[in-house]
């Protein structure tokens, strides 16, 4: 099933999620649902804030970042061939390392990306859908795309660390998706819609 991604100015995106039981849902379906989701959107990050679920849980798919670009210098991340993960109940243990910047974006805010620093490391404890407990380290472009996605689930979106000159040139854009003024080639729910 292919949820609406909700959209920027919803307040579900600004509240901090609460965990889960082991057998509150069907994790399972809820995960592949989640990829689903995310894949038809061409996203590698989904966190249930943004389909509407204040739980702690988010998906991620890193198989793009592990592609080589025919228009891209950099060689493709082969770290990230296999990074595709469902993270239950997570709670990040360590970030450290050197901050370094890239271009984020969000499918909450369509059409906006800003560069983020994140520190390079990150150390995470978390479960799978059959309640497998795991601790693990990441480093690089997973461990940004677990920060990103782990922020949803604290109501922090990538928007919030951009300088405040980039968030006043971005206020009316997202003025805009909060009233439904956006193109996305995607479905997504606006706040005040159902």
């Amino acid at each position: 099933m292919i949820y609406p991604i909700v959209a920027y100015g919803d307040p579900i995106l600004r509240k901090a999620t609460q965990f889960i039981e082991k057998d509150q849902l069907d994790l399972k379906k809820l995960s592949e649902d989640m990829f689903e989701t995310m894949h038809g959107a061409n996203g590698v990050g989904l966190a249930a804030p943004q389909i509407g679920m204040n739980i702690r849980v988010f998906v991620v798919d890193a198989t793009p970042f592990s592609e080589k670009d025919d228009e891209d210098d950099d060689e493709p991340d082969l770290s990230l061939v296999d990074f595709k993960k469902t993270f239950i109940n997570p709670e990040i243990l360590e970030e450290d390392g050197k901050e370094w910047a890239f271009e984020e974006g969000c499918l909450s805010i369509p059409g906006i990306r800003g560069d983020v620093y994140r520190p390079e490391r990150v150390k995470i404890r978390y479960r799978d859908t059959d309640w497998n407990e795991y601790t693990e380290e990441y480093t690089g472009m997973a461990a940004r795309i677990i920060q990103h996605e782990y922020d949803h689930l604290l109501g922090k979106l990538f928007v919030d660390y951009l300088p405040t000159l980039k968030k006043q040139f971005i206020k009316k854009k997202l003025a805009d998706i909060t009233k439904g003024n956006v193109d996305a080639d995607y479905r997504m729910r606006f706040p005040g819609r159902r």
